[in-house]
C-alpha cells in the first residue's frame, strides 16, 4: 500500500509539472485572437498556429462553448464575452490605479529619448490641468507647473483638448478666453478656431511654435487608451467629437526650444513619441 501511494503523488507531481497540452494548445488559439485585436478567418488562424484548419476548428468550437470565442456570421472568429468582460476588468483597474504610473514612464522615456520636458494634462470641467511633470536634463525656462490650468486657444495642449470636447462645452470656454485677452488679432473667430479643430483631429496632435511662451514650442498627443472592441482609431475632421466616442481624459505634451524641438522636423518627432506611447499601449 505505501509503495502505491508514492507511486501515486509521483504521477499527480508529474502531471503538474508537465502540463496539459491540450488546455495549452487552446490557449495559444486564444492569444492568437487577442494580439491581432480583430477578428479572424479559420485558414489565417489555422496558419498561425502551424495546425490543420480541421483540428483549429475543433479548438473553436470548444473556446465558444465556453464563451471565451464567438463566431460572426461572415465566418471570421472574434473574442467572446469572457474575455471581453475580462479586458473590462483589466481596463478599469490601469484606469484607476495605474495609469498615471505608466503616463509617468511614457513621459520620462519620451524625455530621454529627446531631451524635453513633458507634461501630463487631465480635463476637468474648467479646462485641461497638468497633473504632472518631467523636467528634462537641461532646464526649460517655463511656467505651467503642475496645477497650472492651460488656456484652450494659445496652447498645444488647450487646443487638443478643445478639439477632442463637444463643442457645446468648449465653445463658451473659449469664447471667455477671448474676452480676458487684450489683443484679439483675428483669433476671436469661431469658425476659425472649428477649422483649427478639423485639422487637429485629421492629423492625431496639436503644436504651437511661441504662441503661449516666446521662443518655446510644444507638441500634444491625445492619450487614447484600448476600447472594448478593439477600435483606436483617431477621429476626422468630419467626425463629431463626443466623450462618448471617444473619451479624452488625458494628453501628453512635449516642451523644448526651437532647437530642441524643430518644427521643421515636426513629423519625425510625432512619430518618435507616438511609437513610445504604442509601446505602453495608450495611443
Amino acid at each position: 500500500m505505501p509503495a502505491d501511494k508514492n507511486f501515486l503523488d509521483k504521477s499527480v507531481t508529474s502531471k503538474n509539472q508537465s502540463g496539459i497540452q491540450s488546455l495549452e494548445i487552446g490557449l495559444s488559439i486564444l492569444d492568437v485572437l487577442i494580439d491581432r485585436h480583430e477578428p479572424m478567418m479559420l485558414k489565417d488562424i489555422a496558419e498561425t498556429m502551424q495546425m490543420h484548419p480541421a483540428k483549429s476548428h475543433r479548438y473553436l468550437v470548444s473556446l465558444i462553448r465556453k464563451n471565451y470565442v464567438r463566431k460572426l456570421d461572415d465566418g471570421r472568429y472574434g473574442l467572446g464575452d469572457r474575455v471581453n468582460a475580462l479586458t473590462a476588468l483589466g481596463h478599469t483597474e490601469l484606469s484607476q490605479n495605474n495609469l498615471l504610473a505608466r503616463l509617468t514612464q511614457v513621459a520620462n522615456e519620451i524625455k530621454d529619448t529627446l531631451n524635453c520636458g513633458v507634461q501630463i494634462a487631465k480635463w476637468f470641467s474648467e479646462g485641461p490641468i497638468i497633473i504632472q511633470s518631467v523636467e528634462p536634463d537641461s532646464p526649460i525656462s517655463i511656467i505651467t507647473r503642475i496645477g497650472s490650468r492651460m488656456p484652450l486657444t494659445t496652447s498645444a495642449t488647450g487646443q487638443l483638448f478643445a478639439s477632442y470636447q463637444p463643442d457645446t462645452i468648449i465653445q463658451p470656454l473659449v469664447e471667455a478666453e477671448w474676452q480676458t485677452q487684450s489683443e484679439k488679432d483675428g483669433v476671436d473667430d469661431w469658425q476659425r478656431f472649428t477649422r483649427l479643430q478639423a485639422k487637429i483631429r485629421t492629423q492625431g496632435y496639436a503644436t504651437v511654435t511661441g504662441d503661449m511662451l516666446m521662443g518655446i514650442n510644444a507638441i500634444t498627443i491625445p492619450v487614447i487608451l484600448p476600447r472594448l472592441n478593439g477600435s483606436n482609431a483617431r477621429m476626422t475632421a468630419d467626425t463629431e467629437p463626443s466623450n462618448q466616442a471617444l473619451p479624452l481624459e488625458y494628453a501628453i505634451t512635449i516642451i523644448g526650444t526651437k532647437e530642441q524641438l524643430p518644427m521643421s522636423e515636426q513629423q519625425n518627432v510625432v512619430e518618435q513619441i507616438l511609437a513610445i506611447a504604442q509601446r505602453y499601449q495608450i495611443a
